[in-house]
């Protein structure tokens, strides 16, 4: 598969096999090591690369970036931060006026992410290096580096991204095009973000023999609006997401902050994450709870099912062989849409259990209640049972304590390295008073209740 893109600036062209990444390919074929091997599966930040396409530039994890994603764009190591003559960037001298760096294994990754939001011009600092662990210098020095470059300008030769390369297509560019493929090869697997495919090949060695690449495909990629509701193509990103959703649904658009880091926001996309069924995916609880629409499409036949529905157990969804998720539409508004993100990390770490929690009151009586966990069973689901002991009654402590002991009848959870049976249901049973203190006005946020 011929790959064309600008790395530092230069342009190259690579016989690139499907599933080569990104990070092995920079260390072991361009010897750029200063892009470093940490984790290998997208969480540690050492590898992060600056990644710029026709929608400008983004932090990205090389070790699970497949080389057939770049084509047509423009890649930024470590190495091509600095500009002619080894100018420093203004983040990199931050780093050294403000000692933000000790061993420098972790460094080349913080340049890169703190490069890319300085471009963008960011002053989310603690947002834009989330993404990023260092254990020898901690964060203050990093974080004040960080702030001391931002007014700083833009140097010249970080304007010289714009991908002006062979756009010859590598991969479907229509939804039809690629249904139609994907019904004659059902076996093979589709890449969009890679964010989760990534590690079957770093961590589980797999050997994707057939894959096709969704990057293209502009109907996937697409955002559409009406006056009621959002739809987002299947390879829409969660930065994406994000964006759209934080005004409209504050409590859903605050846990997508916390899904993953900068760099596995800005290549998730909200389609794989429902796709691959994970019992522990944080967007199907915030979406069941909404009462999100899921599209799939398999040739030229399309349905539309309501996504709760799409799960059926551990493993298994309904889909057909050959059919694809093509996209998800939820409504514009849920004003009482809280959803609650609960891990032993508060940023950059996978959920013990996400609720989210949708109740309609009426003159006091609960009128209507979606309620959906992840992390509960072995698919994301409602808590049935619960919610028909709220509706028709009284919104008050007393109902909501009643109501809680019911999620014992609703799930049965698993105990695992992340958390035992028996927290998981008293955490359910706790986000459900937490839903009713906030309803009533009370702070409950981690990030405002003091002692």
């Amino acid at each position: 598969m011929n790959v064309t893109f600008l790395l530092n600036g230069e342009t190259v062209q690579v016989e690139a096999e499907a599933t080569r990444t990104l990070l092995d390919w920079l260390r072991e074929d361009r010897a750029l090591c200063g892009t470093k091997e940490g984790c290998n599966e997208g969480d540690c930040g050492a590898c992060t690369v600056m990644v710029t396409d026709a929608n400008g530039a983004k932090a990205l994890n090389a070790c699970i970036l497949f080389l057939p994603q770049l084509h047509g764009k423009a890649v930024r190591t470590v190495e091509g931060i600095s500009g002619p003559d080894d100018a420093l960037h203004p983040v990199q001298q931050a780093m050294i006026d403000h000692h933000g760096s000790q061993c420098g294994f972790c460094t080349p990754g913080f340049i890169a992410s703190m490069a890319t939001g300085h471009l963008q011009g960011r002053e989310d600092h603690d947002d834009v290096l989330a993404g990023n662990l260092c254990r020898c210098t901690g964060y203050a020095p990093i974080v004040r580096a960080a702030e001391a470059a931002a007014q700083a300008p833009v140097p010249a030769w970080m304007h010289d991204d714009a991908p002006a390369v062979d756009a010859r297509p590598y991969a479907p560019e229509t939804l039809d095009e690629l249904s139609s493929w994907y019904a004659a090869h059902p076996d093979a697997t589709l890449i969009a973000g890679a964010t989760d495919v990534g590690l079957w090949v770093t961590k589980q060695l797999r050997n994707l023999s057939q894959v096709a690449f969704l990057n293209r495909c502009a109907e996937l990629r697409a955002v559409t609006q009406t006056d009621d509701s959002i739809h987002f193509g299947a390879a829409v990103t969660m930065t994406e997401v994000l964006d759209t959703v934080r005004t409209r649904h504050p409590s859903y658009a605050e846990m997508i902050r916390r899904y993953g880091s900068e760099q596995v926001r800005n290549a998730a996309t909200i389609g794989g994450n429902i796709a691959n069924g994970s019992p522990i995916g944080d967007n199907p609880p915030a979406l069941i709870a909404m009462g999100a629409s899921l599209h799939l499409q398999q040739s030229t036949e399309t349905r539309t099912m309501p996504i709760e529905d799409f799960f059926i157990a551990y493993g298994k969804q309904d889909r057909a062989p050959g059919e694809l998720v093509t996209g998800v539409t939820l409504p514009k508004s849920a004003p009482h849409l809280r959803c609650y993100k609960i891990s032993k990390r508060f940023d950059q770490d996978i959920s013990a259990v996400c609720g989210c929690f949708n109740v309609t009151v009426t003159d006091g009586v609960v009128a209507d209640a979606r309620i959906a966990f992840g992390g509960m069973a072995g698919t994301p689901h409602r808590a049935h049972k619960v919610e028909a002991a709220l509706i028709g009654q009284p919104w008050m402590a007393e109902t909501v304590t009643q109501a809680a002991t019911l999620f014992a009848d609703d799930y049965t959870p698993m105990s695992d390295m992340r958390a035992s049976a028996a927290y998981r249901l008293e955490v359910a049973q706790n986000l459900l008073h937490r839903y009713f203190a906030a309803s009533e006005g009370q702070a409950t946020s981690v990030l405002e209740v003091t002692s």
